[in-house]
């Protein structure tokens, strides 16, 4: 097998074809044609755009000072243009950290004991749990400046962002095909060209559907993250979540629509300019033997594949990277040995346990030391029961959502063309922020005598089902069209076509989208089991409301008492149930 590629380069061309050297060359601007000058002027109008709003990021700021949110629709375009700046922001911090978790995770069988329950725990800790620390962690590293509320910010975004991706890369890695395996040993590459050759290609479709869902995940908390309520203070950043937020308190309807169609208006802008130009990009990734009769097209793609930058920019850039395959050779080939002394492993993995054990015991015991100085031990017991009402909510959430999204993200998948018509409107669905919603669901739930306690799922739902909606997509899109056609022409459909390609085509991102929809579910839990609209407040019976008040009141020993048990419910759900179903993944569905 073999990653296809949908053009030629001139460098792959043979000398005879390849394009004049005049063609080639930065200088011979005679070459350039109107779709260059087209890319040169929309770079420099978004180089333009982000240092004039990254301007506003640097004014003086003093936590003293009074939140006023100015909710002039006037102001929109420029809260918008905030906004996009942190999430991207965040991203870019979200896909650095994918990499260098999952690669220690996937790499190094000590450290996968400590990072993946860690990674668990991280995915449970709910936003506003994050944001309690990082506020008054920045706002003291950058004091009397914005930046500190904007680093804080864009940690809150990266804390809702950036655990998807790591667990899809991480599986990735892991079960990477083992042709491709043997290809890189066989070839005595490097490590760092087997991981910027091998293994980012094989991970590729599912690293950008989950960066999509991912993103979709920020937007999902963006008025958590720019207005901050912690230990009975305000802080407030211009953007369309804190615009939206003091609408929503103001009871403001009117306002609250222009932020909903803001909203609209980014989502599909994001996915038009950013996310459908790199899925199809992605396709060329795709792992199969026989290229598919249709492919994603993206308009955008297709026109900065008419331009000449794309080809001078890689040039440009290629001694950099040459610098860097040269610097990789000190990380050693991959050639070791698929077996090691036992002695060896045994003696350093009892080392290992130890002195990490040692450490996590000490840290639970100082964390114990300081629960028990202030509240007692027994703070404890109502968060337990409190998230038993959470954790039924949570399953009930992940059953209906893998009835109903499987086989509608499978649909999707397997058709380039449906996939074109439903992207834009899933992502708009996915990235979408329930909480804007929240004043029709008070609406609605007063109006119908509905209890919070039954629609606080559907709202937890409206952030989380939608993991699995991705995944399902990214899983069927990666099942090799030499398959499907295989299928197709032995005639096997209905049950046993699932039976014996989709189930254990789509298995291992089901699993990754499962995993981080369930997180995702407790997490959202913080702000669907409590909703405000005007004067009016419902709050469910659940760990999620617990959390939120505690983060409200500044009450540090509760709060701290609510994560942790938050922690411990989704850790032992993941070890009972999700890894269990990582380990048949990788041991009977890996393409």
């Amino acid at each position: 097998m073999s990653f296809r590629t949908d053009t030629k380069t001139p460098e792959t061309l043979p000398t005879a074809t390849r394009p004049p050297l005049v063609a080639r060359l930065p200088g011979h601007l005679s070459q350039f044609s109107w779709v260059d000058a087209a890319v040169a002027a929309a770079v420099l109008v978004l180089l333009y755009v982000v240092l004039r709003v990254g301007h506003g990021t640097t004014v003086a700021f003093s936590t003293h000072q009074n939140v006023h949110i100015d909710t002039d629709p006037a102001r929109l375009p420029y809260d918008a243009a905030r906004s996009l700046l942190r999430m991207f922001a965040a991203l870019a911090l979200s896909i650095v950290f994918t990499f260098v978790y999952a690669y220690a995770a996937a790499k190094s069988r000590r450290l996968e004991r400590i990072l993946i329950p860690a990674l668990d725990i991280l995915q449970s800790v709910p936003v506003l749990g994050f944001l309690t620390v990082a506020v008054t962690g920045f706002i003291a590293l950058f004091p009397g400046s914005m930046l500190g509320l904007e680093f804080a910010s864009i940690f809150a975004i990266f804390t809702s962002q950036a655990w998807n991706m790591t667990f899809g890369f991480y599986y990735s890695l892991t079960s990477l095909p083992r042709e491709l395996d043997e290809l890189s040993r066989s070839f005595g590459f490097t490590r760092w060209m087997r991981f910027w050759k091998v293994e980012v290609p094989a991970g590729m479709i599912g690293l950008v559907w989950n960066g999509m869902m991912s993103f979709g995940g920020g937007w999902f908390f963006l008025v958590a993250s720019e207005a901050i309520s912690v230990n009975n203070q305000q802080y407030a950043l211009p953007g369309v979540g804190s615009y939206a937020g003091a609408a929503i308190t103001d009871g403001d309807l009117g306002k609250v629509g222009w932020a909903i169609l803001t909203m609209a208006v980014m989502v599909i802008g994001v996915n038009f300019l950013f996310w459908r130009p790199l899925t199809a990009w992605a396709e060329k990734f795709k792992n199969e033997q026989s290229e598919a009769s249709e492919v994603q097209r993206s308009v955008v793609l297709d026109f900065l594949r008419r331009s000449h930058w794309p080809q001078l920019l890689g040039r440009a850039l290629r001694p950099v990277g040459r610098g860097l395959s040269a610097a990789g050779r000190v990380l050693g080939r991959d050639d070791r040995p698929l077996t090691v002394d036992a002695t060896r492993r045994r003696t350093g993995d009892i080392v290992f346990a130890l002195v990490a054990g040692g450490l996590i015991l000490w840290g639970l015991a100082d964390l114990g030391r300081f629960l028990y100085d202030r509240t007692g031990l027994g703070v404890f017991g109502e968060p337990l029961l409190l998230g038993l009402a959470t954790l039924a909510r949570v399953l009930v959430l992940v059953a209906l959502a893998t009835v109903i999204w499987v086989p509608i993200g499978v649909k999707i998948g397997f058709s380039p063309r449906l996939t074109r018509i439903a992207q834009p409107v899933v992502q708009v669905l996915a990235s979408f922020p329930a909480n804007f919603l929240f004043p029709l669901a008070v609406w609605f739930f007063l109006r119908t005598g509905l209890s919070i306690n039954v629609g606080g799922t559907l709202l937890m739902a409206l952030g989380a089902q939608w993991y699995i909606l991705f995944n399902s997509i990214a899983g069927a899109m990666a099942i090799p069209s030499d398959l499907r056609e295989a299928m197709d022409d032995l005639g096997v459909t209905g049950w046993q076509r699932w039976e014996r390609l989709i189930i254990p085509g789509i298995f291992p991102s089901y699993v990754t989208g499962g995993i981080t929809a369930s997180g995702g579910a407790w997490n959202a839990s913080i702000v669907s089991e409590v909703v405000t609209f005007g004067g009016a407040t419902l709050t469910a019976t659940g760990l999620g409301a617990y959390i939120a008040k505690a983060t409200e009141s500044g009450d540090y020993p509760h709060l701290i008492a609510g994560v942790a048990v938050m922690s411990v419910y989704v850790v032992a759900l993941n070890r009972l149930l999700w890894r269990r179903l990582y380990r048949l993944a990788e041991a009977r569905y890996s393409l």
